[in-house]
């Protein structure tokens, strides 16, 4: 089918929910794509943080497919291996006691807020359930989760929302103190806001809220839908901040390109949950299962380090561009601020000249595949540079 074809098809046949690019994507390998038109891409994308190892990873597509041959689904009524072997993955990994399963982040959040407000439950009874989030925060798209996301913009248009979330600014603890009082049952952050702008937590504040949430043994849940799996130069983000939260929750990357979601729990919060408190229908799907554990096996130190020096590489070529005001993030997380190009209007150019990348509110966002080589990184890096400086 040609291009003309499928935009046609699809503004006929699937909801206008999606401000797409012009683009046809045909295939694809690494951190380098073609569309129909034999026109090639490098991915400064990975799916909004999702493809991990890159497209069409050798190992990770022949564990799927292997997979799918042997066993496609059976549901949560019976064990299976891949799942098992996940988790054990996962709980030796991180030092967490146990974890759920789901399928997106928006799913693992919503069931991180659950075990908060039941373990509150279950050890004070009611009048315990408020979750206190970040002013700028991005937690979803489902009900519940727009409501925990900080962002006034997204609170229209499906009221009523889920009662029981306030909102403290980024950073700032005085703030955070004074909504804190008995009603409150978890504080949910992400590290780094990523849909809100890339604007990293400073590390003595994030110290503080975990100390907060101990103080008042109220739940301390960190988001790390994106910044998780090795994005940002350790397995988890949580690692470079010092910090041992009572929940984490993650996706995207997980899967390396197959729907997924966890839920890490510490000891204390590992047993909140029993039968029939949560559940999901394909949570710890056999074939997407044994995708994440191959990106789990690439999670090793040398990798964080090559995403580290592939992040330094990045802002190296960057800071001196007139263009650019500063760049935040970590590792492959990163955020370009502009002098005076829109940063919608970049990422039009620089697919126009080959190059993929995300805006995040007036900034340009970076989130290449882990494994993208010097050369795809130096490639991209030139066609950004030169949709950069020309006026």
């Amino acid at each position: 089918m040609n291009p003309i074809d499928l935009k046609q098809k699809d503004k006929q046949y699937i909801a206008n929910t999606y401000g797409r690019f012009d683009l046809c994507i045909e295939k694809g390998a690494n951190a380098t794509c073609k569309d129909y038109q034999d026109k090639f891409y490098i991915d400064f994308t990975s799916g909004i943080g999702v493809n991990s190892l890159g497209f069409s990873n050798q190992k990770w597509y022949t564990a799927v497919a292997k997979q799918a041959e042997n066993l496609n689904h059976v549901s949560n009524l019976y064990y299976s291996e891949p799942c098992i072997t996940l988790a054990e993955k996962l709980i030796n990994r991180t030092g967490f006691s146990k974890v759920f399963f789901g399928n997106s982040g928006a799913e693992a959040n919503e069931g991180a807020i659950k075990i908060a407000r039941k373990y509150s439950y279950d050890k004070y009874g009611s009048g315990r359930s408020t979750i206190i989030t970040l002013v700028n925060s991005f937690h979803g798209r489902t009900i519940a989760t727009l409501e925990a996301t900080g962002q006034e913009h997204f609170h229209q248009y499906f009221f009523p929302f889920t009662e029981g979330f306030r909102y403290a600014k980024a950073n700032n603890l005085t703030d955070l103190q004074e909504k804190l009082d008995g009603s409150v049952c978890g504080i949910m952050c992400e590290l780094i806001q990523g849909e809100g702008g890339v604007n990293p937590m400073e590390k003595d504040y994030i110290k503080a809220v975990e100390k907060l949430c101990k103080q008042n043994d109220i739940a301390f849940i960190v988001d790390e839908v994106q910044t998780g799996m090795g994005r940002t130069g350790s397995l988890l983000c949580c690692e470079q901040y010092d910090i041992h939260p009572n929940i984490v929750t993650l996706a995207k990357g997980l899967g390396g390109g197959l729907p997924i979601g966890a839920i890490l729990m510490d000891e204390a919060y590992s047993s909140v949950l029993k039968p029939g408190d949560h559940g999901s229908t394909f949570g710890g799907n056999p074939i997407v299962c044994a995708g994440a554990n191959v990106v789990m096996d690439y999670m090793t130190d040398s990798l964080f380090q090559q995403v580290k020096e592939k992040g330094h590489l990045i802002r190296k070529s960057l800071q001196d561009i007139p263009e650019v005001v500063g760049i935040t993030g970590m590792g492959l997380m990163l955020g370009i601020s502009l002098k005076n190009k829109k940063a919608g209007e970049v990422a039009v150019e620089c697919m126009q000249n080959g190059l993929m990348v995300l805006t995040a509110k007036e900034k340009i966002r970076l989130l290449p595949p882990l494994t993208i080589t010097e050369s795809e990184l130096e490639q991209g890096l030139e066609i950004l540079i030169k949709v950069l400086t020309v006026s």
